[in-house]
């Protein structure tokens, strides 16, 4: 069977599962699943380019998805005036002077010659310019933050169109990507995994913690939105006429359409990725970027530059996850920090690709639209399952509750029992790569 035929199969069945949905339980729960199906799949190639075609372990997917979130904010919301007025600029300056002290010390380490004076140096030069930097950046900080802190507190944005946010998000992520492979990439597998953890979770405590930013634990809510709000659908008398003559209800119609066009807009970005993927993998670049994956040893014997290539594939599946951040943010219309989880930014995708066909890019398309599907279904149907398990027992009965109580751990349970049947009967994913 070939991969086009085996693709359209699996999909055909996962449209089935998401139509039931729809007939069952209510089409906003469909197109709910769709949605953020498509933006697992596109995380899912990010990752899938990572790991599949380099073999890159990055566990830090959930920091490059936060990054992306951030883009949201800082390119869509509008800028804070009173906030700017009172230490924008002293924050730019504090930052600037933050980045000259590190690039100092970077220069200073190249050009004066190995020994202790060079090391003193060193050290001088970095805690001066500490100093220097939080001088400058704590008054700005307070100062911003103290700017109405129940609904602002922090400098805002661009005011540029939200869809501009998308390639911006994956910008920031692809620079952030870049740093830590300057410093990374040059470790083995196992620590490269460490780094990317560690990296990613300091992305999301500086979210969290750093209210002029983002707002922090605050949130940032009301982001716009590239589709109208349902409110204005609903007072609009040509929408209404004309959702009221097919016989629909107002309020369900306009969320359908609002959660439609979010789907074609997400299918369009996941049309172009996946089209470049897969150009990428047959192109000469392709090839040898798994000739590295399968031996670095032999590919530098033939002259590649095994640390460069490295850098850049894993700054390009960097940047195709801030986008996909970007996009999430731009669906929820809020940045909320603390929402990022390894358990579903990190885990659950390489749980996607390693289940749909790790170094395949219809796998991991198909990996991201199955898991995401179960991993919202199993939790009522597994409450479903334990009512009817249940149904017999005498009411109070310990068993009873305790079935009850533990139905919503299905969701947990099965995903670690789908890794578990895939990689034993299927250790190459529903479609493995060629």
């Amino acid at each position: 069977m070939t991969d086009s035929v085996k693709f359209t199969l699996y999909a055909a069945g996962i449209a089935l599962l998401i139509i039931a949905t729809g007939m069952m339980q209510s089409w906003n729960t469909a197109l709910i699943i769709v949605n953020m199906g498509l933006v697992s799949a596109i995380m899912a190639l990010g990752v899938n380019l990572q790991w599949g075609f380099a073999g890159l372990f990055n566990v830090g997917v959930m920091g490059f998805v936060a990054l992306g979130g951030l883009a949201t904010v800082l390119i869509a919301m509008p800028p804070v005036t009173d906030a700017w007025a009172a230490g924008g600029l002293r924050i730019i300056l504090s930052l600037v002077l933050g980045a000259f002290t590190i690039a100092g010390a970077i220069l200073l380490y190249r050009y004066l010659p190995k020994g202790r004076a060079r090391t003193l140096a060193m050290i001088a030069f970095l805690i001066v310019g500490f100093f220097v930097y939080r001088a400058a950046f704590d008054p700005a900080k307070i100062a911003i933050e103290g700017v109405n802190p129940a609904s602002t507190g922090y400098l805002g944005g661009l005011g540029l169109p939200v869809l501009v946010a998308w390639p911006v998000g994956g910008l920031l992520a692809a620079g952030a990507a870049w740093i830590i492979g300057k410093t990374a990439l040059g470790l083995r597998s196992d620590y490269l995994a460490i780094a990317t953890l560690g990296i990613a979770e300091i992305v999301i405590a500086v979210l969290k913690n750093e209210d002029w930013l983002a707002r922090g634990v605050k949130n940032v809510i009301g982001l716009p939105r590239p589709v109208p709000f349902e409110v204005d659908l609903q007072n609009d008398p040509a929408f209404v006429d004309r959702v009221t003559g097919m016989g629909f209800d107002v309020v369900t119609a306009s969320s359908i359409y609002v959660k439609l066009g979010y789907s074609l807009l997400f299918t369009a970005v996941l049309i172009i990725v996946l089209v470049m993927a897969q150009l990428a993998l047959k192109s000469p670049w392709g090839r040898m970027m798994r000739a590295i994956r399968d031996n670095e040893t032999a590919a530098e014997a033939m002259g590649k530059d095994v640390t460069a290539r490295h850098l850049q594939i894993f700054v390009l599946g960097s940047a195709i996850c801030g986008i996909a951040g970007a996009m999430m943010t731009t669906l929820d219309g809020q940045l909320t920090p603390g929402s990022y989880q390894p358990l579903r930014f990190t885990f659950l995708i390489w749980v996607m690709v390693i289940v749909g066909g790790s170094g395949n890019n219809f796998g991991a398309v198909l990996g991201g639209f199955l898991i995401w599907f179960l991993w919202v279904q199993v939790e009522p149907i597994g409450i479903w399952l334990m009512s009817v398990v249940t149904s017999g027992m005498a009411d109070g009965s310990w068993l009873k509750e305790h079935l009850l109580e533990n139905a919503a751990h299905m969701r947990l349970f099965t995903m670690g029992l789908i890794l578990l049947l895939v990689l034993r009967f299927s250790p190459r994913g529903l479609m493995p790569e060629k």
